[in-house]
């Protein structure tokens, strides 16, 4: 009897340190999804996740061991090292054309942007090659980055007629200028033929991004056009490598494809 009931004591400990550690994941999980960590994602210390959650850190040691070999941390050595969440890339699908935000929340990602500076301006010659402009016809330069769960993906570069769209430039525009454009101004996107080649971030493309400079970004050439065929945006993006990877279609000689449009908008 005395060893059947040493028998139950030592299963009920066992059952404990298991409803502890399994109830420190879901904390720990918690603390990854709530968007809290900074664009490292860096998690706090073991001592300060022990401080903070009430156990021990052989515990916590336990449960980050869990969720490196389950690929939701990783861990790093040395002066800038610790314990980092493991985020997912987001998709660049170039099958369909839609607004970032709606993307990304399909996805599952928080979206957002940071607006970093708006101005009219004379089109450049590639801009005005790819929007049809001739003559004096001014473009909205419109630059933002792009945010996942508050982490920077891309830098955009947008350039639109202003001819297209008067007064944009006082609309918010941390959201879809794609649905901004169809839903105040009529104007609907319905494909776009974008280029992508690889680049290397440089000075300012690296602080924006919080990257490093040479770190490497995928540069997307996108004219967009209504329903009439008409150009109605140029824009360059670089998006981050680390964050993104892009999904693209191919068909065989039996099926239809739509040649016009490939990716995301803006």
């Amino acid at each position: 009897m005395g060893a059947q009931q040493a028998d139950a004591g030592v299963g009920a400990g066992i059952d404990h340190g298991r409803t502890i550690r399994d109830s420190v994941e879901r904390k720990i999980r918690g603390l990854i999804s709530s968007g809290e960590l900074g664009e490292d994602g860096r998690l706090p210390t073991e001592r300060e996740l022990a401080a903070q959650l009430g156990v021990s850190r052989t515990t916590v040691r336990q449960v980050l061991d869990r969720l490196e070999h389950a690929g939701s941390v990783h861990r790093r050595r040395g002066r800038s090292g610790g314990t980092f969440a493991t985020r997912r890339r987001v998709d660049i699908d170039f099958g369909y054309l839609a607004g970032i935000p709606a993307y990304l929340r399909a996805q599952g990602f928080r979206p957002g942007a940071h607006v970093v500076s708006t101005r009219i301006i004379p089109p450049d010659q590639a801009t005005a090659d790819a929007l049809g402009i001739v003559g004096d016809a001014l473009v909205y330069e419109v630059v933002r980055v792009r945010l996942a769960d508050e982490v920077r993906i891309s830098l955009e570069h947008v350039r639109i007629p202003v001819t297209l769209a008067p007064d944009l430039l006082a609309q918010p525009l941390d959201d879809s200028i794609y649905e901004l454009l169809c839903e105040k101004y009529g104007v609907v996107c319905v494909k776009a033929v974008e280029r992508m080649v690889a680049v290397l971030a440089d000075d300012d493309q690296s602080s924006l991004l919080g990257i490093k400079v040479g770190d490497p970004l995928m540069a997307i050439e996108r004219i967009t056009y209504d329903v009439d065929g008409k150009p109605i945006e140029y824009s360059t993006d670089l998006f981050r490598g680390d964050k993104t990877r892009v999904i693209a279609y191919a068909y065989g000689a039996g099926q239809v494809a739509d040649a016009g449009r490939v990716g995301t908008s803006d």
